[in-house]
């Protein structure tokens, strides 16, 4: 169900509300990472694509970036396990540019680490993040929030801290602060910090067109748009018979668990993952496994489950070159972003 409003000076008035019924389409893989290759990897959390055609995968439990020749056919090894510089620990996040330089957000010594590398691994560039790593929203051994949610756009770093006060926070490639994006939701907890800030987390994502998405991953689903300087366009929130059990099912109190930094209160997201394709319509994977497919808009226009040896709960989307979208895990492809719109 999705509602357009009109707001005036003297208010909003409701224009029409439309109640619509999307079949899930059932999209099966086109191609996969043979098993031979694919077999090298332990834990894949990112699979991704150059302008030029050269594959990356992110092994997270592994601490290794790996790169794929177009084919498919071998893989070998970019970056490897090390605290150092030009080497990466206990990795949470990984992102590339079409020109083919890569991040990778890690942690040596439970400092939040930047790294900037080329395709053929060198490194260019990172920092260091200010404070200690906070783990808010927890998705089985994965952490979601902070550098785990970076962006990568080649000439700047997206990164959600709602502990800025903002949704979503631009640096650039030395580490400054750029500028600060989008206010904070409220959630009904502004008297419990953590879960709060847990509330706030989430995805930013660069609009092809300009501009950016931010999609919130725990508590009450919903996305909202910004144009290029950073202006709230709209919100929207997410529904549908997927995932209405799940909003339903809400916790009104969090549970504690007993962390480094003291008591943490137990957030699981509601919202796995999401990407933009090149018509600007934004992909949203749910912890059920289907995803939600919006349009430039905001309005809801598709349903989807992939398909590959069985229904995939998708824990990244990138598209690649030639609209192909790239899911893990299992390292597949698949034609989505030629589908035509209803």
């Amino acid at each position: 169900m999705f509602l357009r409003v009109l707001c005036t000076l003297g208010g909003c008035c409701l224009v029409a509300a439309t109640v619509t019924a999307i079949q899930p389409d059932v999209i099966r893989s086109s191609n996969a990472v043979p098993a031979h290759v694919a077999g090298r990897f332990r834990e894949v959390a990112g699979f991704q694509q150059s302008a030029f055609g050269q594959y990356f995968v992110f092994d997270r439990r592994g601490h290794t970036v790996y790169g794929l020749d177009e084919q498919q056919s071998s893989s070998w090894e970019i970056i490897r396990i090390g605290a150092e510089s030009g080497r990466i620990i206990d990795p949470t996040a990984f992102a590339v540019a079409p020109d083919g330089t890569f991040v990778v957000a890690d942690a040596p010594n439970g400092r939040e680490r930047i790294q900037i590398f080329t395709a053929p691994g060198l490194r260019i560039g990172g920092f260091l993040m200010s404070g200690t790593v906070t783990n808010r929203v927890v998705f089985g051994n994965s952490v979601l929030n902070g550098i785990g949610s970076l962006q990568y756009t080649g000439t700047s770093i997206l990164v959600s801290q709602p502990e800025t006060g903002a949704l979503i926070a631009e640096y650039t490639l030395q580490g400054g602060v750029k500028r600060l994006i989008g206010s904070l939701r409220r959630t009904g907890h502004e008297n419990d910090p953590e879960v709060h800030l847990a509330l706030n987390s989430g995805i930013p994502l660069v609009d092809p067109s300009g501009g950016f998405f931010f999609v919130f991953q725990a508590g009450e689903p919903a996305f909202q748009k910004y144009d290029r300087d950073g202006k709230l366009v709209f919100e929207r929130r997410l529904a549908g018979l997927e995932i209405d059990p799940l909003i339903a099912g809400l916790p009104t109190t969090w549970p504690k668990r007993k962390t480094s930094d003291g008591e943490m209160p137990l957030v699981t997201p509601t919202v796995r993952t999401a990407a933009v394709d090149g018509a600007g319509r934004l992909w949203i994977s749910l912890v059920v496994p289907y995803t939600y497919v919006y349009d430039a808009e905001g309005d809801k226009i598709r349903v989807v489950q992939f398909r590959g040896a069985g229904i995939i709960a998708p824990n990244s989307l990138f598209f690649g070159r030639h609209g192909r979208l790239l899911v893990t895990p299992g390292l597949y492809e698949f034609e989505a972003g030629r589908l035509p719109s209803p």
